[in-house]
């Protein structure tokens, strides 16, 4: 089932390359909601950002579809005489990956300042320093300034935030690559599930809230919140995971999971079994390709946050498998998000008014 246009690709092309680091996401969520607005009857943003659209509103059952908004990115944390910017992590940031790349400096008023993050010539690691690696306390950024005073005059300062330039292509007419896939291509996801709602006139017999949450990146704050002002009844997350066939990668220790064999659902203690079952059900039924992992204790993603909220949300998992997470080139299989996609399209259809997803009843 082809399901994303070419109408629809654009979209993902210019919502890939707008930056929206964690705490700073209000860009990309202007340019999603402006998307998703033909297809939904209300949306509302909440104080941190947290962007959301409602499909049949104001019915007393809720179901959540949910992705979330921010990338991981850099906070400027010192600035030295000499003009070189040091930084910390927003996120998970790689700083493994950092030297070399080409950076943004975003402002404070919406501007942006172009840099790099250097690091020494080869020629000159010698001796003791033939095997250094880069660390937090030895990257930095060269925004070619004479000292730190050229620096500040730039408008920069302690608290900037800082996003890697690079930008969304297509591999082979196969896979998007790009940064940021993490978890914006789960944003598109349910943006076009609100699609084809409409487009194929399916009227839900609950209200849906298609929910794109903020920082997640730094503990699931945006689906924290965002749960307690909607208390929903179901939720439907997608993330990403890790394709575990790329080199270097332990397959015992992080499960079995390919790119290009389909979004992959999650066994662990905050999915709600009955849930799951449903969703495995109709990948079953319409044919669509899904594959398995388990998760000990904890998700790590926003299930965790709906699933523990509001006296507990059954909540469930579907993931997309995704080669080098936390880097500029991260790469998602075309056919996987298709499959994505329909998978939470038919699902939300098998969910009933009112459904009673106890594990049990006595007489």
């Amino acid at each position: 089932m082809q399901i994303i246009t070419s109408e629809s690709e654009a979209f993902l092309r210019k919502y890939l390359n707008n930056a929206s680091p964690t705490g700073y996401e209000a860009g990309g969520q202007k340019l999603w909601l402006e998307y998703i607005r033909p297809y939904i009857d209300d949306w509302k943003l909440d104080n941190y950002g947290t962007a959301y659209g409602i499909i049949n509103p104001g019915q007393e059952f809720k179901v959540v579809i949910e992705g979330h908004a921010d990338e991981i990115s850099w906070f400027v944390n010192h600035i030295t005489e000499d003009g070189f910017i040091h930084v910390i992590r927003n996120g998970g940031s790689d700083f493994q990956i950092a030297p070399s790349m080409r950076v943004w400096i975003h402002l404070r008023k919406g501007g942006k300042v172009e840099g790099v993050f250097g690091w020494p010539a080869i020629h000159t690691r010698t001796e003791k320093d033939a095997n250094i690696s880069p660390a937090l306390d030895n990257i930095t950024i060269d925004v070619g300034a004479k000292d730190r005073d050229e620096a500040l005059s730039m408008g920069i300062h302690v608290g900037c935030v800082v996003t890697f330039q690079d930008e969304f292509m297509v591999l082979n007419d196969r896979f998007y690559t790009g940064r940021a896939l993490d978890n914006r291509i789960g944003g598109f996801c349910i943006a076009e599930v609100a699609r084809l709602l409409k487009q194929h006139g399916i009227k839900l017999p609950y209200s849906l809230y298609v929910v794109n949450s903020v920082q997640e990146e730094v503990g699931l704050r945006g689906a924290e919140m965002v749960t307690q002002s909607i208390r929903p009844n179901v939720a439907i997350v997608t993330d990403v995971t890790h394709d575990t066939h790329t080199p270097m990668i332990n397959i015992k220790k992080h499960g079995d999971v390919r790119c290009g064999n389909g979004p992959s659902v999650t066994y662990a203690p905050a999915v709600h079994q009955k849930l799951l079952d449903l969703i495995i059900d109709t990948a079953t039924e319409n044919e669509i390709p899904f594959q398995r992992e388990a998760a000990s204790r904890i998700t790590g993603t926003d299930t965790d946050a709906f699933a523990y909220s509001n006296g507990g949300v059954p909540s469930a998992l579907i993931s997309l498998p995704l080669r080098y997470m936390h880097t500029t080139v991260e790469m998602a299989h075309k056919d996987d998000v298709n499959h994505l996609i329909q998978l939470i399209y038919c699902a939300l259809q098998k969910i009933e008014n009112n459904h009673d997803f106890r594990y049990f009843k006595l007489d």
